[in-house]
């Protein structure tokens, strides 16, 4: 790809060649001579120095730089450059697509599947379900039955949509299965990684609205709802009911319990746990106490302080009994 076609498709600044070729995109530090990379974090601008990369994406604070070492494509924002750049990369590079139904997808007389849609090996539509124009379904992906999928989104390998909610009431020592009755209904734009599992509902729905980004290994209980543009990382745990707000984002393995409420633009940090409803935007952090990250952060530098300052105090306390002699 010519480096005046990417100009010409995804507009920016270009210093250098534009008929210079690239073959490969790649990182600052593996690239060679005929790759296109990227540098949106100034703390790495040293790497523009040592970098082979035919071209780099830069923001205009490092124009001057980037152009001393070479070409140079200068975007506002470098990393979503980036990932346009992919885009049109993969769709240069795409295969011509299979048959619409893969041979061995099982689809239900009865569900709803648009004619632009693909459904990949091995997957199961069933009975009632509806799928949405462009969307992906990749290979073993299940959709139970009446679920809906909305447009454009992509299902990797092995997400399962409406699997039963996880309901169940005492009967002495035994348990006496609570009927999912709900549904999932997913709405457009939206990405689940493989083997990510969202229940369907116990009365009600669980919805996933448009542009919801969800990672690998994901599991969202029965009667969730989560707001549009919210992305969560690998591993995260969302109990049942709970409800998360627009443009949040859940890091990897972090945990929301049932029936809580989280507001928009929430950002939950890695390994965290939700105990309580957030009721502010901001960024929060910890296992117990989930607090305000800022906070958070402070408190644990003290407790990294902890057994040096219980030895003062058993000093202090010492002197001061000796004192009283």
């Amino acid at each position: 790809m010519r480096l005046g076609s990417i100009i010409e498709q995804l507009g920016g600044e270009l210093q250098g060649d534009p008929d210079l070729e690239i073959l490969a995109l790649a990182p600052l530090e593996s690239a060679d001579s005929q790759a296109l990379s990227f540098l949106s974090n100034p703390k790495y601008q040293q790497q523009l120095a040592t970098t082979k990369a035919g071209c780099v994406i830069v923001a205009p604070a490092l124009r001057e730089a980037a152009q001393a070492r070479g070409a140079c494509i200068v975007a506002d924002n470098p990393y979503l450059y980036f990932a346009r750049v992919t885009q049109l990369w993969q769709r240069a590079r795409h295969r011509p697509v299979g048959p619409r139904v893969h041979p061995s997808a099982v689809v239900d007389s009865s569900a709803e599947v648009d004619a632009t849609a693909q459904i990949g090996p091995l997957c199961v539509v069933e009975r009632g379900a509806k799928i949405g124009a462009g969307t992906v379904l990749k290979s073993r992906v299940t959709v139970g039955e009446d679920c809906v999928i909305g447009a454009r989104c992509i299902l990797h390998p092995g997400v399962v949509i409406g699997a039963d909610g996880f309901g169940f009431a005492k009967d002495g020592e035994r348990w006496e299965k609570i009927e999912q009755l709900g549904t999932v209904r997913i709405g457009n734009d939206v990405e689940i990684g493989a083997n990510t599992c969202i229940d369907r509902g116990a009365l009600s729905h669980t919805v996933i609205e448009d542009g919801v980004k969800l990672d690998n290994l994901i599991q969202i209980g029965h009667n969730v709802r989560i707001g549009r543009n919210t992305a969560m990382a690998g591993c995260v745990g969302v109990a049942g009911s709970a409800t998360i707000g627009a443009n949040c984002t859940i890091g990897g393995s972090a945990g929301v319990l049932g029936h809580l409420t989280i507001a928009d633009n929430v950002h939950v940090s890695s390994f965290s746990l939700v105990t309580r409803s957030l009721t502010r935007p901001g960024h929060y952090t910890g296992f117990y106490p989930l607090d305000d990250n800022a906070a958070w952060e402070k408190n644990a530098a003290t407790l990294k302080q902890l057994s040096t300052l219980r030895e003062r105090l058993r000093g202090l306390e010492k002197e001061f009994k000796e004192s009283k002699k």
